[in-house]
């Protein structure tokens, strides 16, 4: 595993990556062939950012 992001900035840039990744992820997904496993996987994404935010709000830097 990585070294923590403490930079506010580092911070911001990883989360537009996560967040565009998410985009991509979400426009290459067929609607009509989406199977529940691909929706709890998109859950899963969006708590992993939520957390990830909560994380860097609370962290002192």
């Amino acid at each position: 595993m990585g070294s923590p992001i403490k930079d506010s900035n580092s911070q911001v840039v990883f989360l537009k990556h996560r967040l565009n990744a998410f985009m991509d992820l979400l426009e290459a997904i067929d609607p009509e062939e989406t199977d529940l496993d691909d929706i709890d996987r998109m859950i899963e994404i969006v708590e992993e950012m939520d957390a990830k935010c909560r994380e860097f709000k609370n962290r002192e830097i």
